[in-house]
């Protein structure tokens, strides 16, 4: 699956399309694949604060816990209660069905990389 050109990603692997000052933030298919099939998806609240570059959640799958960090900073205006419900959607839908959450943006991480730095950056 490739890395659509409309979203910027972070060396977290976790993907972010902006739009009107909402954040809407999900795993990359590389990071669905590389943990495998996820279990337990554990999201900030709305209304939290999140910091860009800090844990803000988990994934967990069949092989390993991973924490799912902030691409942005600013309070959190959505969970997916579906991929709470059912995790598997972070696997069939990665840049779909299995976003993860929505901030409102107050500032953004200045490592966020374009479709085509991020897919040299998992290529390499």
């Amino acid at each position: 699956m490739s890395n659509p050109e409309h979203l910027r990603y972070s060396k977290e692997h976790e993907w972010v399309a902006t739009d009107d000052g909402i954040a809407t933030v999900g795993i990359t298919a590389h990071a669905a694949d590389a943990l495998g099939d996820v279990v337990f998806v554990q999201l900030p609240e709305v209304g939290d604060a999140v910091t860009a570059g800090e844990s803000c959640g988990e994934l967990e799958s069949t092989k390993s816990v991973s924490d799912l960090y902030a691409p942005v900073t600013g309070e959190v205006t959505a969970a997916n209660q579906d991929v709470v419900d059912d995790p598997a959607l972070v696997n069939s839908g990665p840049f779909g069905d299995g976003w993860l959450f929505r901030v409102r943006v107050a500032g953004e991480s200045a490592d966020l990389m374009s479709a085509a730095e991020y897919t040299a950056f998992t290529a390499g």
